[in-house]
């Protein structure tokens, strides 16, 4: 079959050992588990970031962070930088976003190319290139959005229903408290479950593809759900039980001669607070409720595309932008590199012909999230811009062709900016001085810090990364290797990104034709 139309679903802090399809011995996900079977499962699936932003725009690029440059939440992504989007537009088929895109607008970019803002190409560009059917973040109230209108139209009478309803909870006495304190998510949200985040997001997503009929398109689906608060609509926050849940991965070890970084990190309050069981014990089965709805509801999608026949000519590319630490490592949150951050789902359905042969296998081959945008380029027959470009396409894995494994990276690279974290501060960093990057290979994973020494781990021998040695004498030949392999990768990136390939091989060697005679005797 042909492909036309493109699904790329994301999900908002969701962990790769939370699905059953990955292995989770509890926490049933047969939703997840039967598009694995569909396509392929890829097994060494990592992020360029551990932060939902430059995560994000590592996805929507198909470039590394220290080439698109928005290194945190906060931080735009620059106006010059083309994404999937644009790529598509190109090719006469725009992307359309319903949820989370967390793209921040290059203002500064805007005034300095005096860009209208309110025309058809300002509001473009100002996000990222995608067309809102409902963009909704849900990391703060959002009162005028789509789904805040939607819950005020079905009776939650507000100027604010998410915070009123959607992360608010009754005690058993009636009094309402708030899913903002962890201390409150083992109750059900206020919101009744047809009313909630994933409930609407896939109501919206359904509207549309019913909509489309048989016009080609292009979708961005991005949940919000994992991601805090971790406050789950009734039956789903009392669906596991904490013994239902995966053991906490931490040692002592890691708290005696901790890197200055990772110290300063589990003083923040976050981190504080999940080193205690309580929290742990609070939060974890309530993290695994909202993947159990986020799994039912993937179940009406799948059954929407099953009733539209869209199975037959949509590409699907389902993941997640970084994990959650849950207590991992004596932290909370996410950022860092361990990989309960930095690993995560990556399946991919290919309606081709010629993927029927490798429908359900699972795959261990290194995937990044700059793959995603050459793969769904290549899907629909559009150029690979390979001046840009810092991924590679996956088609080869679906379409069972050998050649897919020639050259193929034996190592995955992410990064952090913590400028804007209250660690910089504990630390008294500049904010320009506060930039780590990861190389991980099947053995060794090494991160290079500014300004303070490395972390090494020896994944054979210690896979849960508990005993750093980064400091270890013994280990310097390794320390060595590692961050010779760093350096490629950075002497790699794509810099040069206002010509292409094609056009430095056109221009090559061509000055005399230009009347340029220099160096003539």
């Amino acid at each position: 079959m042909t492909v036309r139309n493109l699904l790329f679903i994301m999900f908002d802090q969701l962990r790769a050992d939370h699905l059953g399809c990955y292995g989770h011995p509890y926490l049933r996900t047969p939703n997840f588990d039967a598009l694995a079977k569909r396509g392929v499962r890829f097994t060494r699936s990592f992020v360029q970031s551990g932060v939902c932003g430059p995560s994000r725009m590592s996805s929507y690029t198909g470039r590394y962070v220290s080439s698109h440059g928005a290194t945190w939440n906060r931080v735009p992504l620059p106006i010059d930088e083309v994404t999937l989007g644009e790529y598509l537009r190109t090719g006469g088929l725009g992307l359309d976003l319903i949820g989370k895109s967390h793209v921040t607008s290059d203002r500064h970019g805007a005034r300095r190319l005096h860009l209208d803002e309110d025309g058809d190409l300002g509001r473009s560009l100002m996000e990222g290139s995608f067309r809102l059917i409902d963009r909704y973040d849900g990391h703060h109230a959002e009162p005028l959005g789509g789904y805040a209108e939607s819950l005020r139209r079905r009776g939650y009478d507000s100027a604010d229903p998410w915070t009123d309803y959607v992360i608010a909870a009754e005690t058993p006495d009636g009094r309402v408290v708030s899913g903002w304190q962890m201390r409150n998510v083992n109750l059900p949200a206020r919101v009744r479950e047809e009313d909630s985040e994933t409930a609407y997001t896939t109501d919206e997503a359904i509207h549309y593809l019913r909509e489309r009929g048989d016009t080609p398109w292009a979708l961005h689906l991005s949940y919000v759900k994992p991601h805090w608060p971790y406050l789950a609509p009734s039956p789903y926050h009392k669906r596991y039980r904490r013994d239902q849940c995966l053991p906490v991965k931490r040692h002592p070890a890691e708290l005696q001669q901790a890197h200055p970084v990772l110290k300063a990190y589990r003083a923040q309050e976050e981190c504080a607070n999940f080193m205690r069981d309580e929290v742990i014990d609070r939060v974890r089965p309530a993290y695994q409720g909202l993947i159990a709805q986020l799994d039912d509801h993937l179940g009406r999608l799948w059954e929407e595309l099953d009733r539209l026949g869209r199975w037959k000519d949509t590409i699907i590319v389902l993941t997640s932008d970084h994990g959650d630490y849950l207590g991992d490592h004596w932290l909370g949150e996410k950022e860092l590199f361990h990989d309960t951050i930095q690993r995560v789902p990556y399946i991919l359905y290919d309606p081709s012909d010629q993927a029927q042969a490798t429908r359900g296998k699972v795959f261990d081959h290194w995937v990044e999230a700059v793959d995603t945008v050459p793969t769904l380029l290549d899907a629909l027959g559009l150029p690979l811009p390979q001046h840009r470009l810092e991924g590679r396409s996956l088609l080869g894995w679906t379409r069972d062709k050998p050649a897919a494994s020639e050259g193929w990276r034996t190592a995955v690279f992410s990064e952090l900016d913590y400028a804007y974290r209250q660690a910089r501060l504990l630390l008294g960093r500049r904010p320009d001085a506060c930039h780590a990057w990861m190389v991980r290979t099947a053995d060794w994973k090494y991160v290079h810090w500014q300004g303070y020494r490395p972390q090494l781990f020896n994944l054979r021998d210690d896979p849960d990364e508990f005993f750093d040695l980064g400091e270890e004498p013994a280990h310097d030949d390794v320390r060595s290797a590692m961050q010779a392999r760093l350096l490629q990768w950075f002497g790699d990136l794509r810099h040069r990104t206002s010509v292409t390939l094609p056009e430095v091989e056109q221009g090559t060697h061509r000055y005399k034709e230009a009347g340029v005679f220099y160096g003539v005797w």
